[in-house]
């Protein structure tokens, strides 16, 4: 039996990239899964590609829409509730410094990856989830982010949330998030495309990351292999962060 035999885990921002890794790997060790994004097509494709409507139900919508939430958790009770949440959603529609991003861009960009991460959690603790939480951070909330400076500000503020839920809602959940370096998705594309050698080699292990990199531990944290962990961060960054300045 795979390590999610029984299970069904929600992740939002799944139809590509790490979300749907992150799927693949449940699905691969024996759990359902419900995948969310805004495009249905999208959506169906990855259903299709994790196996079918026996292992996967892909349903549209905004992460930070209640109306969505609500459809997302009436359909997960009619398939017996639900064990393990992923806040994999997240935008950066703006790039450049946090000076000049608009106060409407600076609004959306936390509504999504922080508020929409509280309220996901919010509503599926109260629909009755039973498991682990785990948030998809990153590097930038680490530091200063040029270029995605406020996206780096969203992330650090969702590492702090995941500090203060852990603490909230022990010992029944435990909650966790990773902090993913550059990993080669279409949403990371600006970061790398055209210069990938060259982003690659100011890692240690030479290479970018790649979804399946994150899919790893996300899994091992919402597994009982990590059973007394809890308000943590996992660092996914090939070693970028090893070297100090000076």
């Amino acid at each position: 039996m795979g390590r999610f035999e029984g299970t069904t885990t929600l992740v939002t921002g799944a139809s590509r990239g790490i979300g749907l890794a992150i799927a693949q790997r449940i699905v691969a060790d024996g759990g359902r899964v419900v995948i969310t994004a805004r495009g249905q097509e999208a959506l169906d494709a990855a259903v299709e590609g994790l196996g079918g409507s026996d292992v996967a139900v892909g349903i549209a919508g905004k992460a930070d829409d209640p109306a969505h939430r609500e459809e997302v958790l009436a359909r997960i009770a009619e398939m017996g509730g639900l064990d393990h949440l992923v806040n994999n959603a997240g935008i950066n529609p703006a790039y450049g410094p946090a000076l000049e991003i608009e106060d409407s861009v600076v609004h959306k960009i936390l509504d999504v990856n922080v508020v929409g991460a509280l309220a996901w959690t919010r509503d599926c603790v109260a629909a009755g989830l039973r498991g682990a939480i785990v948030n998809i951070s990153s590097v930038s909330a680490l530091g200063a982010a040029p270029g995605i400076a406020f996206y780096g500000v969203s992330k650090a503020a969702l590492m702090s949330l995941t500090q203060q839920l852990a603490f909230e809602l022990a010992p029944s959940i435990r909650v966790n998030a990773v902090a993913p370096a550059v990993i080669k998705t279409k949403f990371a594309k600006a970061l790398y495309e055209g210069r990938e050698e060259e982003v690659a080699a100011k890692y240690p292990l030479a290479r970018l990351g790649n979804p399946e990199d994150v899919a790893g531990p996300v899994t091992f944290l919402l597994s009982d292999d990590a059973a007394w962990i809890t308000g943590q961060t996992i660092v996914i960054d090939g070693g970028g962060t090893l070297a100090t300045v000076g």
